[in-house]
């Protein structure tokens, strides 16, 4: 090659700033608990979703359970959990999972059980009976654990959440993921409105069980928009609220638009308890089920 030629670079990604560089590998600890799940041919959304606090958390021994298999009918902009057509065989139910996921749970002796799922609007049900089941698995195998699940808005099937909720779960959560006015580009095949009435109807059909939501920040949202998501979480009777930064888990995500301080976050957290909620958790490393037995504690105690 001449050495006229001056080649071209694409610009440099921007660095991370110091608050969101994690340290901890714990290599050992997410190679023998992915082998474990991949022996019940489990899912994870911590794996999927390419969690950043991965690490962290199969090392102290938990896992957010991804049910309905592993492909998405939807492609938000912000998730990197594969996307997939109902015609692949992949898209098959696999009839065993709810007794795996309760097995899995079981062996490794967890005391509190998150389960979530990919979307399957191709399903009549949206895989609610599928879900329910789940739950049901979990509880009679470890009767003493807490289980908190984090639904999809089931295409506003208030049936179908009802079905999970019969199922015996101690938390609902359901994530809003974004504010209203980005969510043609975040969300696009969900509805804010209808997120927050699947929220409002978890609240009236089971009034004993603890209500969730989450949503990202860094994604070109206004703090006055935040306030408003919050202000809105709080008219559908949600008790708790997590906050987190977005991070472009792929090249072919949705791009960072800011980097929120810590100090943002904290401001938010203040907002949201302000306005009555029992537990806000902000900081750019929440996530939606990020030490969730940590924070039911501490919103069902103080």
């Amino acid at each position: 090659m001449s050495s006229d030629l001056v080649q071209i670079r694409p610009p440099a990604a921007p660095r991370l700033p110091e608050w969101l560089r994690k340290g901890d590998t714990h290599f050992e600890s997410v190679t023998n608990l992915k082998k474990d799940l991949r022996r019940l041919e489990l899912h994870t959304v911590c794996e999927s979703a390419r969690c950043p606090n991965i690490h962290e958390c199969f090392h102290r021994g938990a896992a957010t359970f991804m049910i309905l298999g592993n492909l998405c009918t939807r492609g938000c902009g912000f998730c990197s959990v594969p996307k997939g057509s109902p015609e692949k065989r992949e898209f098959t139910l696999d009839p065993a999972e709810p007794e795996n996921v309760a097995r899995m749970a079981s062996e490794m002796k967890l005391r509190y059980v998150v389960i979530t799922s990919v979307n399957r609007d191709d399903l009549a049900d949206g895989g609610s009976h599928h879900f329910a089941e789940t739950v049901r698995q979990v509880r009679r195998a470890l009767p003493e654990a807490r289980v908190e699940v984090l639904t999809p808005d089931f295409d506003g099937n208030m049936d179908a959440v009802k079905r999970v909720l019969d199922a015996g779960p101690h938390v609902f959560n359901h994530n809003m993921e974004t504010v209203s006015r980005l969510y043609r580009r975040v969300r696009p095949q969900a509805n804010y409105r209808q997120s927050l009435d699947v929220l409002a109807f978890a609240r009236q059909a089971a009034p004993g069980v603890l209500t969730k939501s989450g949503f990202m920040a860094g994604l070109g949202e206004t703090v006055e928009e935040v306030h408003q998501l919050l202000a809105d979480l709080r008219v559908s009777q949600v008790d708790v609220a997590t906050i987190g930064q977005y991070l472009q888990p792929t090249r072919r995500n949705l791009a960072v638009a800011e980097y929120v301080r810590p100090e943002k976050f904290k401001s938010y957290e203040e907002f949201g308890l302000s306005l009555g909620f029992k537990m806000v958790f902000a900081g750019p490393f929440v996530r939606s089920s990020y030490m969730a037995d940590l924070v039911s504690q501490e919103a069902e105690h103080g």
